[in-house]
């Protein structure tokens, strides 16, 4: 079975035009098979990013699991931190690069298993974890997050209360300091601060 969250998806390549608007801003996005909500932007990833006090986003930012790029291209059209993006599907890392020009935003773009080839700590992790891998994988993105957070560092997700949220809470707060933030159609934003 051909996965999202897999190196090289098997799928045939048809790529598709998604338009959206994030925070009355247009964007243009091309989408594939073989990655995470081929056809639109995912309403828990548009929630995340209206939710995201994006005034106060600066330093360096990681996009983790960035799939078509839609995190990582919000932050570096609105913020002048420096982005990083990255994903372990090389179709997700491919439109990822494609969506960055046709967005005309600057951001590093590379092929990392969660953490693996991350470097360097980070002001703010952002993702919309793939819950579908299991809690083993799950916990690695949002537990190691610890080591590459500055000590102000902030964690941001958004999971659905269907898919797990209130386990998912209640093992962030044995870590961190966690806050949901916004609530909406049973996804949770939920920020996560290092306690120490």
């Amino acid at each position: 079975m051909n996965h999202y969250f897999d190196d090289n998806p098997i799928s045939e390549s048809k790529k598709v035009k998604i338009t959206t608007t994030i925070n009355n801003q247009n964007y243009s996005f091309i989408s594939d098979n073989g990655v995470f909500s081929k056809n639109q932007l995912d309403y828990g990833t548009k929630l995340l990013l209206e939710t995201l006090p994006i005034d106060n986003v600066d330093g360096k930012v990681l996009d983790l699991g960035c799939g078509y790029g839609p995190i990582g291209i919000y932050v570096a059209k609105n913020t002048t931190a420096e982005v990083h993006m990255v994903d372990i599907n090389n179709r997700s890392l491919e439109l990822a690069k494609i969506n960055s020009i046709r967005n005309k935003v600057k951001a590093k773009i590379y092929k990392s298993d969660i953490y693996s080839n991350v470097e360097g700590t980070f002001d703010f992790i952002i993702t919309n974890p793939p819950i579908r891998v299991g809690n083993a994988i799950l916990y690695n993105f949002l537990f190691l997050a610890k080591k590459y957070l500055n000590k102000d560092g902030q964690l941001w997700l958004v999971i659905r209360k269907k898919q797990g949220a209130e386990s998912v809470l209640k093992k962030l707060r044995e870590k961190y300091k966690v806050e949901i933030v916004n609530k909406s159609k049973g996804y949770y934003i939920i920020k996560a601060i290092i306690v120490d």
